[in-house]
């Protein structure tokens, strides 16, 4: 049985992908931020697998995750979300997801941009990370947080340093590499 997921992923028809061209890379574009931090949230309680299997819809859901697109989600759009059996139907990650998307609208007026606000507060403990994100989003608990920068290149560990990926990632340098 494999111990990490380095050993796990390659070869394997969902996980292989991700884990070779997109887990631990670092991320700047804020429909990809956003999307990140949703598959995540969505993925509390379930497998990664079956998040992976839902993500082109998942996108068709949310509009491509563009941030504007998604706070202008009225009862209409939840409603449709809601009946969407592509997805995870979860009012609370549902409502998750527009909050999140306007409070991606505020970090831009206030930061730039999601990344902007990222960089801003880099570098973190994983326990002030998931404070100060516990305050800014919505359905953002520690696990949640900690899968999420880590997919995203803030936190170190996506990778172990023998896996053939982790020298490809470094050569992004990732924010938590960066801290050295």
């Amino acid at each position: 049985m494999a111990k990490t997921y380095c050993e796990a992923a390659p070869g394997h028809e969902w996980h292989g992908p991700y884990h070779d061209r997109e887990y631990g890379f670092p991320l700047e574009d804020d429909a990809e931020l956003f999307e990140r931090l949703m598959l995540e949230i969505n993925q509390a309680g379930l497998s990664w697998l079956t998040i992976l299997k839902k993500r082109e819809a998942f996108r068709r859901a949310y509009g491509g995750f563009v941030p504007e697109v998604v706070a202008a989600y009225g009862a209409r759009d939840r409603g449709r979300l809601l009946a969407n059996t592509g997805i995870i139907r979860n009012r609370l990650k549902i409502d998750a997801a527009i909050a999140n998307a306007n409070t991606i609208l505020e970090l831009r007026r206030t930061h730039g941009s999601f990344a902007s606000w990222l960089a801003a507060h880099h570098p973190r403990s994983k326990d002030e990370w998931t404070k100060l994100f516990r305050k800014t989003f919505r359905f953002t608990g520690g696990e949640i947080v900690n899968e999420f920068l880590m997919s995203i290149g803030y936190l170190a560990g996506a990778h172990v340093p023998s896996c053939p990926v982790y020298p490809r990632i470094l050569e992004r340098r990732p924010p938590w590499a960066r801290q050295r």
